[in-house]
């Protein structure tokens, strides 16, 4: 199975795979380290990573960028709105209230949803690991924000069905970056915890996470987060800055050319790392806009004082990491610091002043959340043994389930009234199952909701509805049903199954012995059935941590312990289990048959790409071999061709490069293979006897040197060819003599020719004929020497019997002692001869 972590970024990707030596971070098809997350759409094909990032300048309006901060979101979301102003393409809202990006391809206006987009990109990573592992990538891990909401980590798991990717694990980027910095250390405290605080400032957002470590193990005390605190607003800053310079100077505003806002967002960003390096720093683009050249200047302590709203907000997180670990500053033993937004100094001096300690950057800033990514790909994977580390995540939000009190349990506020309980408190860990007993006659439904204050996500309360039913009870009274919610290994929280208990009593004659063998209960059974059906609304529902064990239906023996004294007539009870349908309804989430439409779809697009990157592969094919074949007909094929001939064959090179540049610019990958075997035709006989040329003395000396060989063998005194009879070495003369007649009869006709015409000796037949000599020689001239008989050793004679010494001789012959005298000669002949057949 293949083992790679995915960091999906908002500007850019990077991918990690395992290997037998490490954790290694796969280069692209540019050589690079980090693939820009863009997707451009072209009238042919689309553009995705690299060659996405080249198109941008040329196709603004087309190039679909920060994919990361729309995935998930309704239109509505603030958030969201912000981000839109800023970006060069269209967005709008859909039709079920979640956002669709318009582009032109294929020549055709289409909308698609961000979930696609980021499937098109998640698709070209894959491309990456595959070829570089040479080997079909399915599972992997792929790095999430914290911050991402349920409906959104689903949308990361339908992106990645899109794009035929299987995740294991959706891993928070901070505890991947906690997971490739604890791994390795060897020297973890066995009892108290090392503290280490991460602090995460991306291009696009800020992560805060506390993390406690032990030796084997890490425990995620605490999760924070602003989500739009990151590289880009400080680049967002300097691009108002100077846009609104620029409009009073030059007298251009950007705001209303999308690819003069693209070429100064981009100088500005590069002017950032400038100003982390230097004091000062100028700022020069040409044409920028109405063939307007710009320059200025920037200090430091400038871009500090535009950018204190933005530094204020960093002590945010910081603050309320502490609160949520139950931490002092003085707690915190180390500060790590990641990610492509954390070399501005300002940052880092917030930091130290907060923390009263210098942050350290011992980890590769851009690339530990991928490793991380890998590693907790390899833990999952059977693949690869890993030292043993075990991660202890904590949820971000908490999560309760609301549901209408059935009749009589609502008798004081109406039939309606709406009850609910927290299932998965703030800071609970990941995976876990709780179960919850309800009592109902009927088909009822669950709400599954984010509780407390989720103000800061600006996200619908409601996650999810689940209809349990119908089912029928054999009582007349309210069914007990048990029902599992699962917070799975990627966040996502479902409800899992529900299972109708149904109790019957069984009068049956039970043993002492028996008796203490059926005192059985149902360790997750045995609140609810001890007591009687609840008719208050606190007791409507019972709720306990699943242990784990699987409730398929079946029948289970539970009975009351019975005194194991007496034989007595105890009731037997038979609890009948019984699976109940759910039907879930995910809000804003894809239905299957919609995931099952944008895997078509992405097929055809990723065919069509393929399609024509093979029509320019042979449109290339074209162009390079009438480049290279006029070059060589002006030097080494001059002489293999004839003055009419070549200038036939160079106009129609012409013919071909003119109409290359003109009707052929945009051809079909047929016309271009055909183009390609036209000009063949006229190329190859030319190209056939400059090789004969080069090759044919070559091959000569090698068929020479066979003869030779043979002959010297068969004319040879040499004592090992005695064996062979002299008609065999006479024949072996003959055929030499045939084939050397023959080579210096085809020479002589090859060597009368000019060097235009077309050979009458050939490298092929030469060898042919060689292979033909060998074949025939070869048996005759290694056949092995006839073996000698080996003469049978001289029995011993027996001794006279009761002669003590003789039976001693005896025996030491028959253990393998000395052999007689008269056998070591014959032995030794023997030995001899396989030494000279050999």
């Amino acid at each position: 199975m293949s083992v790679v972590g995915f960091d999906f970024g908002n500007e850019s990707c990077i991918v990690a795979v395992a290997r037998q030596r490490g954790i290694d971070v796969v280069l692209n098809d540019e050589s690079k380290r980090e693939t820009p997350a863009i997707v451009c759409f072209g009238d042919k094909q689309r553009f995705i990573g690299t060659a996405g990032a080249a198109s941008t300048m040329m196709n603004p309006k087309n190039s679909i960028s920060q994919i990361k901060r729309l995935i998930g979101k309704q239109f509505s979301d603030p958030e969201l709105q912000r981000d839109i102003k800023s970006l060069p393409f269209h967005v709008t809202e859909g039709p079920d209230g979640y956002p669709l990006i318009h582009a032109r391809y294929l020549g055709e206006a289409k909308a698609f949803t961000p979930i696609q987009v980021f499937g098109m990109m998640l698709s070209n990573l894959k491309e990456i690991a595959e070829k570089n592992l040479n080997a079909a990538v399915v599972d992997c891990c792929i790095g999430i924000p914290v911050y991402f909401t349920d409906l959104e980590r689903r949308a990361v798991l339908d992106a990645a069905t899109i794009a035929g990717l299987h995740p294991l694990h959706l891993i928070h980027e901070t505890t991947a970056t906690a997971l490739a910095y604890g791994i390795y250390k060897t020297d973890l405290p066995e009892n108290d915890p090392l503290n280490v605080a991460f602090v995460d400032i991306g291009h696009a957002s800020m992560q805060v996470c506390i993390a406690g470590f032990k030796k084997g193990q890490l425990k995620i005390l605490a999760h924070s987060y602003d989500r739009s605190l990151g590289g880009r607003d400080f680049d967002e800053v300097l691009f108002h800055h100077f846009a609104a310079k620029f409009k009073e100077e030059y007298k251009i505003d950007v705001f209303q050319n999308a690819r003069a806002s693209l070429r100064l967002r981009a100088a500005c960003e590069k002017l950032k790392k400038v100003l982390s390096a230097n004091p000062e720093a100028p700022l020069n683009i040409e044409c920028l806009m109405d063939d307007k050249d710009v320059r200025s200047f920037i200090k430091r302590d400038d871009f500090e004082q535009l950018s204190v709203p933005i530094l204020e907000r960093v002590k945010g997180p910081l603050e309320k990491a502490l609160a949520d670990a139950g931490l002092t500053v003085e707690n915190v033993h180390m500060v790590e610091v990641v990610g492509s937004g954390s070399r501005v100094p300002a940052i880092n001096k917030i930091l130290t002043e907060f923390f009263g300690k210098e942050p350290r950057r011992t980890m590769n800033a851009s690339e530990c959340v991928s490793r991380g990514c890998a590693l907790q790909c390899a833990i999952l994977s059977p693949t690869f043994k890993v030292r043993e580390f075990q991660v202890n995540e904590s949820f971000p939000f908490s999560i309760s389930l609301s549901w209408k009190g059935s009749a009589p349990d609502a008798q004081d506020s109406g039939p309606d009234s709406q009850l609910s309980t927290l299932v998965f408190p703030k800071g609970n860990s990941i995976p876990s199952i709780k179960a919850l007993t309800f009592y109902r006659s009927e088909t009822f439904s669950v709400d599954v909701q984010y509780g407390g204050d989720m103000s800061g996500l600006q996200t619908p309360t409601k996650i999810s509805t689940y209809t349990i039913g119908p089912f029928q009870s054999s009582k007349s009274e309210r069914a007990k049903i048990k029902v599992k919610v699962r917070l799975n290994l990627h966040g996502i929280v479902s409800l899992d199954s529900a299972i109708l208990l149904e109790e019957e009593e069984v009068e049956v004659p039970v043993s002492k012995e028996s008796a203490v063998e059926n005192t059985k209960m149902d360790t997750d059974d045995a609140p609810a059935t001890a007591a009687p059906p609840p008719t208050s609304n606190d007791s409507d529902v019972n709720m306990q941590d699943a242990k784990g064990s699987a409730d398929t239906p079946g029948v289970e023996n539970v009975t009351s312990q019975t005194d194991s004294e007496t034989k007595v007539q105890a009731p037997k009870k038979k609890v009948k289990k019984t699976n109940i349908p759910v039907a879930e309804l995910v809000y804003g989430a894809m239905t299957s048959v919609d995931v099952q439409k944008a895997v078509e779809k992405e097929f055809e697009m990723a065919l069509q790409d393929r399609v024509m990157e093979e029509t320019k592969d042979k449109k290339n094919a074209v162009e390079a071999y009438v480049y290279d074949m006029r070059n060589k007909l002006n030097d080494k094929y001059e002489e293999f061709v004839t003055a009419p001939e070549k200038e036939g064959f160079v106009a129609k090179l012409q013919e071909v490069e003119d109409w290359l540049y003109e009707d052929g610019e945009d051809e079909t990958k047929g016309v271009y293979v055909a183009k390609l075997e036209e000009l063949k035709k006229q190329g190859d006989p030319v190209e056939e006897r400059y090789k004969e040329y080069t090759e044919r003395g070559t091959v000569i000396d090698q068929f020479v040197y066979c003869i030779n060989s043979y002959r010297e063998a068969a004319v040879s005194n040499d004592p090992k060819f005695d064996h062979i009879d002299i008609n065999e070495k006479q024949k072996v003369l003959t055929e030499c003599v045939e084939a050397e007649n023959w080579l210096r009869e085809k020479k002589q006709q090859q060597d009368s020719l000019p060097k235009y015409a077309n050979p009458v000796l050939l490298s092929a037949e030469i060898r042919k004929k060689a292979e033909a000599v060998d074949r025939f020689c070869k048996p005759i001239m290694t056949k092995p020497k006839p073996a000698k008989p080996a003469t049978p050793p001289t029995p011993a004679t027996p001794p006279p019997q009761g002669d003590a010494n003789a039976n001693t001789h005896e025996n030491a012959g028959a253990t393998g002692g000395e052999v007689p005298p008269e056998s070591s000669e014959p032995m030794e002949t023997d030995k001899s001869d396989n030494t000279g057949s050999a």
